[in-house]
């Protein structure tokens, strides 16, 4: 059986979760009828990045910066979501740059020696836009006092809200979800400050899977953005659309670490 995992933004459960859930479920349906063997519901069982390479991968969503770093040759873009969240430009997106709500930080300059909280080493939101934001600041040199790894948004904005690290950099899909289902997960914390944007979390397929099979696809979630019956799906993951990059697109995530790189700030560190 086809694997397909969407577990890049299923959370806060279960309202997000089950939105997730039920868009599947009505893309699922139009592939069965288009004769295109799918399974019934979302897998839970394969992290989310492993479902990336998956020999049996039909449908997942991956982060734009391990796209390019990582999976170019290795699986086809099918399309982009446009999310509706402040922050989202169609299908660009940036991070909002989060402090502790009585921390005296006021502007990017004084967080200089301060404690930095990333998600994962190969985020876009929390690593690579944060980066080409802090690169011009760095002026070839560390800039933080320490750097640790979270292994979530949700787990950064945890960290710095509970004085375990004073500055995170938030995808702003994220950050608009937890300020709309868990607001008072965000009591302590505040933006200072905002990323350069880019491309966003595109949905991928395997590099094999059929040139039909793919057009069938986009053409399931062109109608999943626009059926009255998917409405409130899409409300609840603000969903207002999906655009279909091209590889070349995502060039600009590679061009931002090729900047920090040249100002000398090739690392958050």
């Amino acid at each position: 059986m086809r694997l397909v995992s969407l577990a890049m933004y299923v959370s806060p459960p279960p309202p997000v979760a089950e939105a997730t859930a039920a868009l599947w479920a009505y893309l699922a349906q139009r592939l069965r009828a288009a004769g295109i063997g799918v399974p019934d519901v979302l897998d839970d069982t394969v992290r989310y990045d492993e479902a990336w390479t998956h020999p049996a991968l039909f449908f997942a969503q991956t982060c734009g910066y391990p796209y390019v770093k990582q999976l170019r040759g290795k699986v086809r873009l099918v399309a982009t979501p446009a999310y509706g969240h402040a922050g989202c430009e169609g299908a660009l997106k940036r991070s909002f740059v989060i402090v502790r709500k009585d921390a005296p930080i006021g502007q990017i300059a004084d967080l200089r020696g301060s404690r930095a909280a990333i998600n994962e080493p190969d985020s876009n939101s929390g690593v690579n836009l944060f980066r080409a934001l802090i690169a011009p600041y760095a002026e070839g040199r560390p800039f933080f006092r320490s750097v640790i790894t979270t292994g979530g948004h949700r787990m950064s904005i945890a960290a710095v809200a509970l004085n375990e690290a004073d500055v995170a950099s938030i995808d702003c899909v994220t950050y608009g979800n937890i300020l709309r289902f868990e607001p008072q997960r965000l009591d302590d914390v505040r933006v200072i400050a905002e990323t350069p944007n880019g491309p966003g979390l595109p949905f991928i397929t395997h590099i094999d899977t059929s040139p039909d099979e793919v057009s069938v696809l986009r053409e399931a979630l062109r109608d999943a953005m626009d059926d009255p019956a998917l409405k409130s799906v899409r409300d609840l993951l603000s969903l207002k659309g999906v655009e279909f990059l091209e590889d070349a697109d995502y060039e600009s995530l590679a061009d931002l670490e090729r900047q920090a790189v040249a100002l000398g700030y090739p690392a958050i560190a």
